[in-house]
């Protein structure tokens, strides 16, 4: 696989960078322009509701001011009047008092339609103040109108009160400036904060993928850094992890193409040698011929296990396996096995004991899984101790029936056991006797139990000896009509097999 090793663009437009960079900064010039435009659509409203409220509190004071003292009302009203630009005005049944705050020179008569106007509506209302918002068409301005009746020193006073509502022109341009600089000074902030984090963001995936190209140039070595984030950590965890599972699979593919080669080349050569003497010496006597012909057929079928071996595993991957499912007695299935190693006994020297338990029945295909029961059987050989003790052995809990295998020999290390099931797994562990296999068996045996979603594992000690088991669910025995029923379904797909054009081969797993 072709690794890019070129220099990045200074500008990528689909790096998560940018993506991040111009996300922010859009998403800040968004809130601005929202910003404005509220405030282009609300300030007079609200201006208008805070200068509302605000007036009739300063009616209130001005009343309360009035009650209390008439000389420093006077005062009061002349500092409100200006410090709020209103134009105030006290009617009693005698005199007039004007403070106008929205002027530099007083004009007593330029609010007397607006006094009229409200002193009318205070006139009909039953309650002791009232106001009203008068707009100017012409000048495109509102003010407000206000009016209350203060009774003190035993005469009936009206304040009249009249504020314009509109921002004047001069507090609306500071304002405006105010916004802008405002508007540009976090502008730029988040834009010196979108790149920090975009970077802060970017930094453990670049680190990532600097690691990962290293790893894919086959540098085992490289360490996977996702600091910052829990979800670059927990990525880094991962990758650190299939690192080291990479490491260990391309450690067992090349022990297994070395052992491979070894055992393809130790049978081709006895298999050239052997035909050579027959050829050269013996093809005239008839004993030796045919001990040298022997030796050929042997070294045969070691090929012939060997390749059978790949083609399993490969059949597995692909998902190229055909069950035939059957409801079998596991009891029987089980002896079978013991009964073909028990020769060990007698020609080898080995102990091998079966404890059955009562006979109960599985769904399953029986080939494979007697084919389970002897790879397990024949791995307990292999890896067996100095006892040579090997235990098979069934036993049934519940619904569920679990086969063992238990040999006390070399056992597996702890930090190995994960991986027994692996494709061209070989224990580390020492061993005085030579072992042969090609490290496919048990991964046969895991795709083997997988298709038939039983659950499986090894108990071993360094030292002390394995146990690899199995599980199953068990069934009812099987009626003598379902046996009738599976012998005719079994009759009609044989006689379908052997007809005209149909050139199908079965599948044989050994």
């Amino acid at each position: 696989m072709a690794v890019y090793k070129g220099k990045r663009p200074a500008f990528d437009t689909n790096s998560i960078k940018t993506a991040t960079l111009s996300s922010f900064v859009v998403f800040a010039m968004f809130m601005l322009a929202v910003i404005w435009g509220l405030s282009n659509f609300f300030i007079n409203t609200y201006f208008e509701k805070a200068r509302t409220d605000e007036i009739i509190n300063t009616a209130n004071l001005l009343e309360t001011q009035f009650r209390q003292d008439r000389d420093e009302f006077y005062t009061y009203a002349v500092q409100t009047a200006s410090a709020n630009g209103i134009y105030i005005r006290i009617d009693n049944s005698t005199e007039s008092i004007v403070f106008d705050g929205t002027r530099n020179i007083s004009d007593t008569d330029s609010y007397v339609e607006d006094i009229q106007a409200i002193y009318m509506k205070l006139s009909e209302s039953l309650l002791g103040s009232v106001s009203e918002t008068k707009n100017d068409a012409v000048q495109g301005h509102s003010r407000l109108l206000y009016a209350k009746h203060i009774n003190a020193f035993s005469e009936d006073n009206i304040l009249y009160i009249i504020a314009p509502l509109n921002p004047d022109p001069a507090t609306m341009r500071i304002l405006t400036g105010m916004l802008s600089y405002i508007s540009f000074i976090v502008l730029i902030v988040s834009t010196v904060l979108a790149f920090m984090l975009s970077r802060r963001i970017t930094l453990p995936i670049e680190n990532l993928t600097r690691s990962a190209t290293e790893l894919s140039t086959g540098n085992y070595n490289v360490n996977f850094d996702g600091s910052a984030f829990t979800e670059t950590k927990e990525l880094a965890k991962a990758l650190n992890k299939a690192s080291y599972e990479m490491e260990k699979t391309d450690f067992y593919q090349r022990e297994i193409i070395a052992n491979v080669s070894h055992d393809l080349k130790t049978p081709l050569t006895m298999i050239r040698s052997y035909a050579e003497k027959i050829m050269d010496i013996s093809g005239d006597i008839p004993k030796k011929r045919n001990a040298d012909l022997g030796v050929i057929i042997n070294e045969t079928e070691r090929l012939n296990k060997l390749v059978g071996d790949i083609l399993s595993v490969s059949n597995m991957q692909s998902n190229n396996i055909e069950l035939h499912m059957e409801t079998f007695d596991i009891t029987e299935a089980a002896r079978d096995v013991y009964e073909s190693f028990e020769v060990l006994s007698s020609s080898q020297g080995f102990k091998m004991q079966f404890h059955p338990c009562k006979s109960c029945y599985v769904v399953g295909d029986r080939t494979r899984i007697m084919q389970v029961m002897s790879n397990f059987a024949d791995n307990a050989v292999k890896y067996s101790g100095d006892d040579k003790y090997i235990e098979i052995r069934l036993a049934r809990s519940g619904r569920k029936v679990r086969f063992h295998c238990i040999d006390h020999g070399i056992g597996i290390p702890s930090d190995e056991i994960a991986h027994v099931w692996d494709k061209y797994y070989r224990t580390s562990a020492n061993h005085e006797r030579s072992i042969e296999g090609t490290g496919l068996g048990l991964a046969i045996v895991k795709g083997i139990l997988n298709l038939h979603n039983a659950k499986y594992g090894v108990d071993s000690k360094e030292g002390k000896g394995s146990d690899f088991w199995f599980e199953l669910e068990t069934v009812r025995k099987p009626s003598r009509k379902d046996i009738k029923k599976t012998l005719e379904l079994e009759r009609t797909e044989l006689e379908r097999s052997i007809e005209p054009g149909n050139n199908q081969e079965s599948e044989v797993l050994e």
